[in-house]
């Protein structure tokens, strides 16, 4: 009579279930997230039409009306700053407004003016402006 048997029936399915439930078997069946923004090169169009105004032509804060408004505008290539906004608020504060996130209501919200997608594609390129 084999007496292995038995214990190879209960160590088996929980060995599988362990291995299942590890941290690396879940890393490897994990997929990447994908992004909430969209296309940066559409976005630039976007931004040249609708933002340079406030934030300049490379988003550091200094287009032309930015001296005549207190606070100043984001500075947009400030990764230290940047890289702390996710996704969800910079999507936000350009569809809806500084008002909407706790900023400066000078801030104007472009919703009425773009549509999701070109709002996504702005972030994109935002984004785009700030990598270290």
């Amino acid at each position: 009579m084999n007496t292995r048997m038995p214990l190879f029936r209960i160590a088996m399915p929980l060995l599988l279930t362990l291995a299942a439930l590890s941290p690396l078997a879940n890393a490897a069946k994990a997929k990447p997230a994908k992004s909430m923004l969209g296309n940066a090169a559409q976005g630039s169009v976007s931004f040249k039409q609708y933002c340079t105004g406030c934030h300049g032509d490379t988003g550091g804060g200094d287009g032309p009306a930015a001296v005549a408004l207190t606070p100043k505008p984001r500075n947009l290539q400030d990764f230290g700053y940047m890289s702390k906004v996710d996704d969800a608020a910079l999507l936000k504060v350009i569809a809806e407004g500084g008002a909407a996130v706790g900023k400066s209501p000078l801030m104007a919200a472009w919703k009425s003016s773009l549509s999701e997608a070109q709002v996504k594609d702005v972030a994109a390129y935002v984004r785009s402006l700030s990598k270290k």
